[in-house]
């Protein structure tokens, strides 16, 4: 495979070259999912031909990269994903998600109801999907803004800040997750970095800049006929403490690992041993998932038939998301092997450009050139990968963040998540990229402003 064996055009110092062929393959893959319409796997495996051929590669090698590459990251991404998502089902099925929002709210002064729902987002963001909080949020949402007559974006924005937050900076989201795998940097220390970052990303982002976009924006009708439909609560559910420690034991346990690796730091001891297993993100989202199953599934009454069904209902809507961030991988290590990573490095030494401001931007162009979030943190990770190398742990963690932070930058039209929000919220493109738009930028903003000088303190 290639991967192991020396890259398929090895870097001469012909950076026009290169320069021309990233070009054409990052154009080739904006064209052919904006203009075609076609799906990104196919899209980004298209573009990793066109890479290499351009730069020269064997027509014998044209794949091999691509192969190794997709192999690799679906080996280390995939069965996260997969766990993630069988969590997240659980989650949902079992009325857990209505537990945590109705007892968050029921605490909550009609002021609070801002930074409750940011607070709501966040956590139920932890082991979902954007797409899959959107849906269950969003009747909640509908639902706070007419018993507690508060406008429906004081409380909508918060709600999608700690969604997207999470989507971009936080593992075990997909993005974060190749990012890390990519970049080789310690999930423990990126999570616990991440959530850092995250903090006070929300604040800003959510409450704060809810009452901004409200006056941009002005009042918004109730539309209820947009919204989703709740599914259907389960007689019996499950008690608040389990479902929050269950979604909070991955997180735990992988702080858990990075802490005692930074304390202990002895390979051979057996407590860091242990902790090296517990803590490792498959066993942590194993452990978690199983342990839902009891707290989830069997607390709202699933037999052991239901919690089959329900985990494998989970992993179907995955797979479309499993082979993009394969094919991603697959463009990452085909950019790596032609030298382009290479090239970058020297580009990088020569103009004194910050790493981690570099792989922002070259996540923002192709958010912005490709709506995907994903696929801008995929090929901005693999463009950055070999600056990664001689950086300490908690730098290569950084540079995770960074390119996360870049990849949520503005959202528009090219995004699915742009018009999920639109419809659901009942406003205009107009409206939309007042406050949706507006509001991911602020994150990417914020959470860079807020990366780069941690980066000399740690």
């Amino acid at each position: 495979m290639l991967v192991a064996a020396p890259p398929a055009l090895p870097h001469t110092g012909n950076d026009t070259t290169l320069l021309i062929a990233v070009l054409a393959a990052i154009a080739a893959i904006v064209l052919l999912i904006t203009k075609l319409k076609l799906h990104p796997f196919l899209a980004l495996t298209i573009g990793s031909g066109l890479l290499a051929a351009v730069a020269g590669a064997p027509f014998d090698k044209l794949t091999s990269s691509f192969a190794g590459g997709f192999g690799a990251t679906v080996s280390g991404v995939g069965l996260l994903i997969g766990l993630g998502a069988m969590l997240g089902k659980l989650l949902a099925d079992s009325g857990g998600a209505d537990i945590i929002a109705d007892t968050v709210l029921a605490r909550s002064g009609r002021r609070a109801l801002p930074w409750s729902m940011a607070l709501i987002a966040a956590v139920l963001g932890l082991p979902l999907f954007f797409e899959v909080g959107v849906v269950l949020l969003v009747p909640i949402v509908l639902l706070v803004a007419r018993r507690g007559t508060v406008p429906l974006l004081r409380i909508g924005i918060p709600a999608l800040a700690g969604l997207s937050v999470l989507h971009g900076l936080v593992p075990p989201h997909p993005g974060p997750l190749v990012a890390v795998d990519a970049l080789k940097a310690d999930l423990g220390i990126t999570l616990a970095l991440g959530l850092l970052i995250a903090v006070p990303t929300l604040v800003i982002a959510g409450p704060l800049f809810a009452r901004v976009a409200e006056r941009w924006v002005g009042p918004l009708e109730l539309p209820a006929e947009t919204a989703p439909a709740a599914a259907e609560r389960p007689e019996h559910t499950p008690r608040f403490g389990a479902v929050l420690a269950t979604i909070l034991l991955p997180v735990v346990l992988m702080l858990g690992k990075a802490l005692v690796d930074v304390v202990i730091d002895d390979p051979k001891a057996t407590l860091q041993r242990i902790f090296d297993f517990i803590g490792s993100p498959l066993i942590a989202l194993l452990a978690a998932t199983l342990l839902g199953m009891v707290t989830l599934g069997r607390a709202a009454g699933f037999d052991k038939a239901r919690i089959s069904r329900t985990v494998e209902k989970s992993l179907a809507p995955i797979a479309g998301i499993v082979f993009i961030v394969g094919a991603g991988g697959g463009f990452k290590q085909t950019l790596i092997d032609v030298g382009v990573g290479t090239a970058v490095s020297e580009w990088a030494g020569k103009w004194h450009i910050s790493a981690l401001l570099l792989g922002w931007l070259i996540a923002v162009l192709i958010r912005l050139a490709t709506g995907s979030a994903t696929v801008a943190t995929i090929t901005a990770a693999g463009i950055v990968a070999p600056l990664a190398a001689g950086m300490s742990s908690t730098h290569a963690a950084l540079l995770v963040l960074a390119v996360g932070a870049g990849s949520l930058f503005f959202s528009h039209v090219n995004d699915a998540g742009f018009w999920l929000v639109k419809e659901y919220f009942g406003m205009t493109v107009g409206q939309t990229v007042k406050s949706w738009s507006v509001m991911e930028t602020v994150i990417s903003v914020v959470a860079i402003v807020l990366i780069l000088p941690l980066s000399l303190i740690i």
